[in-house]
């Protein structure tokens, strides 16, 4: 899978509210009916879903997977969310100059 991600901007009231993650999901009909489209969509969204750890910032955060999603474990797809999740953290800790406390 592909994944991209912008930080937004905090909005006046958004400090208060703290992380405002938003994720979607773009699944092309090259990848297959849209049975198949709509379980890509929905495998995507418990493995976000299941994610403890979430960006620390507000960000929007788009998935492009790709037509082995329909045939991986569900696990595999877990694992792969997360990395995607953890190098947006990363990014984003980079880029704020600040560190990562566990």
């Amino acid at each position: 899978m592909t994944v991209f991600y912008l930080r937004r901007e905090d909005d006046e009231g958004s400090a208060a509210r703290g992380s405002n993650l938003r994720v979607g999901f773009t699944v092309r009909r090259v990848l297959g009916g849209a049975v198949q489209r709509n379980r890509m969509k929905r495998r995507l969204r418990e493995a976000v879903r299941l994610q403890p750890m979430q960006p620390p910032a507000n960000v929007d955060v788009v998935i492009n997977p790709k037509p082995s999603l329909l045939t991986a474990d569900f696990a595999e797809v877990k694992s792969e969310v997360a990395k995607a999740f953890q190098a947006i953290q990363k990014s984003i800790l980079h880029e704020t100059g600040h560190s990562q406390t566990q």
